[in-house]
């Protein structure tokens, strides 16, 4: 009886330390953002449910843009977000960023594709290879929607680094008088592009991917990705030159087709500190990965009215009970990194 005793005594004093290797976050409070495109809610969405289960109190996220982010994330108000586009987001952190912050893991290494697309049925028609052709008076009363005499792009809101690197283009290239980038919040002008060339009206638009607008404008099927006339990069550019121009691209006008735009790695952003206190965390956003392709399906149920926070929580569900195996394993590591 006193043996049994003993044994029972001494599982009541492991308990409480298996559960606390379960939850090596148990009672932290973490503070993450998100950024204002909804394309990233998703991966956000399943980062945070990853903590929840290693026991971290993870907030709400605070819906910021990325200027904002990064000031918060360097003050210390806020401890990470997973929509860090590099380099396209090199020239948007403060001064002294890095002594604060570091980036971890990929959630999509070179995932962030992005440029010009044209419907196909004009592309062929007019022989559009790159935006150097809306120069042309017939190209440009194509698409010109509001009577103008300018094509109509559909571009980014203002604020966005992509809104910054289009009117570049625009400058360099000297299309400033031949192109108006159209500015309006991103999903609804894309929709009113969508409706528009489903009535058999051209499509001019900037896209990246992740996003539902290639499940929609199927490129190589609907729409072709166009080059600009030559590499000028950016400021924010500039040491990524090389990733300016991308070979083998499903639907481009050529191979290799010159984007104008830097092939992003989508990266998780955390705040130094935090990392240090959380190697769980740590080790978990390092292990985090999500195939493109799965964002893009996301994105396109979101696009397809799936788009509340309660149907995103779903999403996210859903990936993580149809990668069980994979992501037990990310936990697991995460939990030995906090021995």
């Amino acid at each position: 009886m006193k043996r049994v005793l003993l044994t029972l005594l001494l599982l009541s004093l492991c308990i409480p330390a298996f559960a606390d290797q379960q939850k090596p976050g148990k009672g932290i409070k973490v503070q993450p953002a998100r950024a204002t495109w909804n394309t990233g809610f998703f991966h956000e969405a399943i980062v945070r449910a990853g903590l929840k289960e290693l026991g971290y109190n993870a907030k709400k996220p605070k819906e910021l843009s990325n200027p904002i982010f990064y000031q918060g994330l360097v003050m210390g108000d806020l401890d990470y977000w997973t929509n860090g586009w590099f380099p396209m987001h090199d020239g948007q952190v403060p001064e002294g960023f890095y002594d604060k912050a570091e980036k971890v893991g990929y959630v999509v290494k070179a995932g962030g594709l992005q440029g010009y697309l044209v419907s196909k049925k004009e592309v062929e028609k007019y022989d559009i290879k790159s935006i150097e052709d809306f120069k042309r008076p017939e190209v440009k009363k194509a698409f010109d929607a509001d009577g103008d005499g300018k094509a109509d792009l559909t571009a980014c809101p203002a604020g966005w680094q992509c809104e910054k690197i289009i009117s570049h283009h625009l400058d360099v290239y000297g299309l400033e008088d031949h192109i108006n980038p159209v500015k309006a919040a991103y999903s609804a002008s894309m929709a009113d592009v969508l409706a528009r060339y489903k009535s058999g009206q051209p499509a001019f638009f900037y896209t990246w991917a992740p996003n539902w607008t290639i499940f929609k404008f199927k490129p190589g099927e609907d729409v072709m990705w166009i080059n600009v006339p030559e590499i000028k990069p950016f400021t924010s550019q500039a040491s990524a030159e090389e990733r300016m121009t991308v070979s083998d691209v499903t639907g481009a006008v050529s191979n290799p087709v010159k984007l104008g735009f830097v092939v992003a790695d989508i990266r998780i952003v955390a705040n130094k500190k935090f990392l240090a206190k959380n190697p769980a965390a740590k080790e978990f956003f390092k292990l985090f990965t999500i195939p493109l392709a799965d964002i893009n399906e996301q994105n396109t149920k979101m696009q397809d009215g799936e788009k509340s926070a309660k149907d995103i929580q779903r999403h996210a569900k859903e990936w993580i009970k149809k990668n069980q195996k994979t992501w037990d394993s990310w936990l697991d590591a995460a939990r030995k990194a906090a021995l």
